[in-house]
């Protein structure tokens, strides 16, 4: 039985990424940042034997040496997912609430696996589409973006606001993670398909990044409440609650994937050895809030929701390559439809 350990287990990719491995028989150790955390998974997955699934408290992510016991266990684990990271706007240091917790918590379980665990065989680690994205370019008509592009922002930019923070948050964690692996070679390398043959201490350690765009799905409710929705399912939220009916707002970055699919994607990253050292960007394609709007209010035909805005920019839009997440990790992507079907019942759960 493979022994996975999958770090911020409460939050919504990660909450997900905890159920499909679970389905599939894996062990999970998931660290939390707090017991009562702790409580609302075993209350969300009440008859999942503690072999199955068990817990460990990482409070700060950020603190040297956070994950040096995380790493430990008996059975010893084979896969590590490294899902937490913070995204949320609600920040008064960028730097501190954004940008540490993200490379010095790539970076420092990165340390604690080579130091504490020689079983670990591969690393998942959790970026964005922010880490590819470049914002001051813009929509890019005609360019297509892939697992090759980065998002060029500098530290002095990233400072700016909590946005820009975010962002580069999520591109220098997973640089840093990269140039971890390169500097310390005596001790693990992340793997392209190749470094396989090419020993570290112990097992080969493999990371893999993943960069899904927006992230929409359904929730679950004993996790969630109407004001800790993840931020893209807050649109689905504020439509249901009536907040666009004199317009519909832009979307912003108009692709998305269904968190499901997204977890499959992970696990599927750790199963498939043809994955191992290589990003994958996933996203099931373009989607636009109008679009979006239209859909809720077919599920839901007493909404009132604004018949403008909400379009596709003017002037066209950057396209996307996804060819690698389908071809190598197979995954066949869930419509807007079905996951706005399948999204509103968990939203009303909560009170949408």
């Amino acid at each position: 039985m493979t022994r996975v350990l999958l770090t911020g287990g409460s939050g919504f990719i990660a909450v997900h990424v905890l159920e499909t491995l679970l389905a599939q028989g894996y062990s999970v150790v998931t660290s939390i940042r707090s017991e009562a955390k702790a409580q609302m998974l075993r209350d969300t997955f009440p008859h999942i034997s503690k072999d199955k699934l068990d817990f460990v408290i990482v409070d700060d992510i950020a603190r040297e040496g956070a994950f040096n016991e995380a790493v430990k266990s008996d059975p010893p684990f084979e896969w590590v997912i490294h899902t937490a990271s913070p995204y949320h706007f609600n920040i008064t240091d960028t730097k501190k609430d954004l940008l540490d917790p993200a490379i010095i918590g790539t970076t420092g379980i990165l340390k604690a696996i080579k130091a504490n665990a020689p079983s670990v065989k591969r690393v998942i680690i959790t970026s964005s589409f922010a880490a590819i994205f470049s914002p001051k370019i813009g929509n890019r008509p005609g360019y297509v973006y892939s697992e090759k592009d980065w998002n060029p922002m500098t530290e002095e930019e990233a400072i700016q606001d909590p946005p820009s923070g975010y962002r580069a948050s999520k591109t220098f964690a997973e640089k840093a993670a990269w140039e971890f692996s390169e500097k310390e070679k005596p001790s693990f390398t992340i793997s392209t398909v190749r470094c396989i043959q090419q020993p570290s201490m112990g097992d080969i350690v493999t990371n893999v990044q993943m960069n899904p765009p927006m992230v929409f799905g359904p929730i679950h409710p004993k996790l969630q409440t109407l004001d800790t929705v993840n931020t893209s399912n807050q649109r689905i939220r504020d439509m249901m609650l009536g907040k666009m009916q004199d317009e519909i707002p832009p979307g912003g970055v108009n692709i998305w994937v269904d968190v499901r699919d997204l977890a499959l994607a992970h696990v599927r990253t750790a199963e498939r050895p043809e994955a191992a050292g290589k990003r994958f960007f996933v996203t099931a394609g373009y989607y636009s809030n109008r679009e979006l709007a239209d859909d809720v209010r077919e599920q839901l035909p007493d909404i009132k929701i604004a018949g403008k805005g909400g379009e596709f920019p003017e002037g066209g839009y950057f396209e996307y390559d996804n060819s690698r997440t389908k071809d190598v990790l197979g995954i066949h992507f869930r419509s807007l439809m079905d996951m706005v079907k399948d999204t509103i019942p968990t939203l009303k759960a909560i009170g949408a």
